[in-house]
């Protein structure tokens, strides 16, 4: 008996950029912390994109490299966490034929602040506007 593969078209990476992990708060900076997780949690998000909106690709992927990021803020919120303390994100852009979609890893270790935290942003989005 002979198993036939299907003909399937695979993904092919288009782009990929990345931050490793940087500090989102400092030593001067006022924030009573209780409690540090002892591993990073680790996420991937996968968007599919609308074929309209391909066309305006790069201008999309700091809409989903934020809303990765939220939605990790959720989920340790949910575990008793506030804050992330180290961050880290990986966007990869993936096309088959005509069709793309964007891949999100983002990263964090979550944290217990007793204070308030001002909203932070993912770190250095610049990296989406450079061209290789």
């Amino acid at each position: 008996m002979k198993f036939f593969r299907r003909k399937e078209t695979p993904w092919e990476v288009v782009d990929s950029r990345s931050v490793d992990p940087v500090p989102m708060y400092y030593e001067d900076e006022d924030l009573d912390i209780v409690t540090v997780n002892e591993n990073n949690i680790r996420r991937k998000y996968v968007l599919d994109v609308n074929r309209d909106m391909s066309k305006q690709l790069s201008s999309e992927l700091p809409k989903a490299v934020a809303f990765a990021r939220e939605q990790l803020l959720e989920e340790i919120k949910r575990s008793g966490y506030n804050i992330l303390l180290l961050e880290s994100w990986r966007v990869t852009v993936l096309r088959k034929a005509k069709l793309h979609r964007v891949e999100v890893e983002y990263s964090g270790r979550p944290a217990l602040a007793l204070n308030e935290v001002k909203t932070r942003h993912p770190p250095y989005m610049a990296v989406l506007q450079t061209s290789h």
